[in-house]
């Protein structure tokens, strides 16, 4: 079982994401701009920055990166039926 203090310590660029590849509301592809995304706010760059850098003008994409939340290492706990 993974501790909550270890989820804190990794860095979020080691961690594999599911972020859908296009916005659920306009369509746009966003998934490969991820990677690029954490990096840079790892970095410790402003949010609004990055995103206005890579592109993503449009307030669906924004909201997408914004809300993300990672829940494949829970999810992966529980067993398939």
């Amino acid at each position: 079982m993974i501790l909550k203090q270890e989820l804190k310590d990794k860095n979020l660029t080691d961690r594999k994401m599911i972020i859908p590849i296009r916005c659920f509301s306009c369509g746009k592809p966003v998934g490969h701009l991820w990677e690029k995304y954490l990096e840079q706010i790892n970095a410790g760059e402003d949010p609004k920055k990055v995103m206005d850098d890579l592109d993503i003008e449009r307030y669906c994409c924004r909201a997408l990166f914004m809300g993300h939340v990672d829940m494949l290492e829970d999810i992966a706990q529980f067993k398939k039926f």
